[in-house]
């Protein structure tokens, strides 16, 4: 049995491992990474001498995927989760608490972020329940157009848009609500006549016994050890450097053909022909090699917009004191004490977020995050050059000037997928198309969740189902 996996990254990874334990030691398994190494948005690097990660830095525990396959692969010895320190907003000049009863920033009350919004900004959300019931969401509708029609533009720009820039790079006003708050939508569509009252009833009862399970988990020294592990697992030939330039259907199998481009010149790699493939890698690359085979599934991945952006990780000298949070979020429109903008969108305090990652003798670590979807300003500026202005940054809203031992930045072009108004819909488009492909199936950030555990997710079931079609096919 012969198995593609085309994507090193998470997704792909995560496949490969699966179809090693369903198909056995005698499946021959075959990952290909355009890139030069595995792991993809899972990166550890060493910063001052301290494992830092640059990509993801945490997964969300309470869904069960990702928890689920670290005890399954031997790694719950590694895993960590945060300190109890909070995390802070800079919201209308002034660094405030992130506001408790809220969903995604989304209040359930006026009184839930009077420290986050102006007078008029409060009294907005206030009157939402005294407004006429929300009207039908029909198919889908943009998150932020809905909640700016609904509680005031401040709700979207000092609390929303900055929780977002965390997960998708972009704001409200360009993702669909259906698949971003799905919660939400489906409390609207059973008749919630108003944002703030289908939101309450989302929020955990007062009285009740507050989940000792912890909301985020990571492993000590660093979230590669995860693909690393899943990589060695997967007991599978690697291709590395080479992208997969075309896929054919070739005798009731798949042919793939690798190269950017044809190049008469240059030596081809060999082609591989295989029974089945898993497609594990962003959208542009999914449409090019899905456009001859399943046309509308290579339509609906070509409208996956996707965001760029960098983190830039410090190592500060030990005994460096941060603020006493977890991080910090910043909005858009937040400007600097001159007027100017703030190049960073957020920052994380990482000695005092994650427990293990604070010794009294080694760097004290944090990260910036840089880059909004439609917004490449930012980015265009040197490595050098954005150190420096993160560094401006973090000394006016935090204070801190100490000149790091080393600094490194990681740039992350087209990295984030946007889950735009009609999404779900994308997806099913997707889905269907190559459903009608036999022995193809297709994994990723593009499709169910941009998080490690929804990735993983779509992973394993993509497996199975290849697993599934092919041990019935032998």
């Amino acid at each position: 049995m012969k198995v593609a996996v085309v994507g090193g990254g998470v997704s792909g990874l995560t496949a490969a491992y699966r179809l090693r334990t369903l198909l056995g030691p005698d499946a021959a398994i075959t990952v290909c990474e355009a890139s030069g190494e595995l792991g993809g948005k899972l990166r550890t690097v060493e910063v001052g001498g301290t494992a830092c990660d640059v990509g993801a830095e945490a997964f969300l525990a309470r869904r069960p995927e990702a928890l689920d396959l670290v005890h399954e692969l031997g790694l719950t010895g590694r895993l960590r989760h945060p300190s109890g320190a909070s995390s802070t907003l800079r919201a209308g000049g002034a660094t405030v608490g992130l506001p408790k009863r809220t969903v995604m920033g989304v209040p359930a009350d006026g009184d839930a972020v009077a420290d986050v919004l102006s007078e008029a900004g409060v009294r907005a959300v206030t009157a939402e329940s005294h407004l006429p019931p929300v009207r039908p969401i029909g198919a889908d509708t943009s998150l932020g157009g809905l909640l700016r029609s609904r509680l005031g533009d401040e709700v979207v720009d000092r609390l929303v848009d900055p929780l977002l820039g965390g997960v998708y790079a972009g704001g409200a006003d360009g993702l669909g609500l259906r698949a971003v708050l799905p919660a939400l939508a489906n409390a609207l569509d059973a008749g919630a006549a108003s944002i703030t009252s289908a939101i309450s009833a989302q929020l955990p009862d007062p009285a009740a016994p507050p989940n000792p399970a912890p909301v985020f988990g990571t492993l000590s020294g660093g979230l590669a050890t995860l693909t690393t592990e899943l990589a060695a697992r997967a007991g599978a030939e690697v291709r590395l450097g080479v992208p997969v330039r075309a896929l054919t259907l070739r005798d009731g199998g798949w042919r793939l053909t690798f190269g950017a481009v044809p190049a008469a010149h240059a030596p081809a790699a060999p082609d591989l022909d295989v029974d089945a493939v898993v497609l594990a890698v962003p959208a542009p690359a999914a449409a090019r090699l899905l456009t001859d085979v399943a046309p509308d599934a290579a339509a609906a991945y070509g409208e996956v917009e996707l965001a760029s952006m960098a983190v830039v990780a410090l190592a500060l000298p030990a005994g460096t004191t941060l603020p006493d949070s977890s991080g910090l979020l910043i909005g858009a429109g937040e400007r600097t004490g001159d007027g100017g903008r703030f190049t960073a969108k957020a920052f994380t305090f990482s000695a005092r977020k994650w427990p293990h990652q604070s010794t009294a003798e080694g760097p004290v670590l944090l990260r910036g995050s840089v880059g909004r979807f439609g917004d490449l300003s930012a980015l265009r500026a040197t490595d050098d050059e954005l150190v420096r202005r993160v560094r401006e940054d973090l000394a006016e809203l935090a204070g801190i000037t100490a000149e790091p031992v080393e600094a490194r930045v990681q740039r992350w072009g087209g990295g984030l997928p946007q889950y735009g108004v009609g999404h779900g819909d994308r997806v099913a488009r997707i889905e269907a198309a190559v459903s009608g492909l036999p022995g193809v199936e297709v994994a990723g950030a593009a499709l169910h969740g941009v998080g490690i555990p929804a990735c993983i997710g779509t992973a394993d079931a993509a497996a199975r189902r290849v697993a599934a079609r092919v041990t019935v096919g032998s």
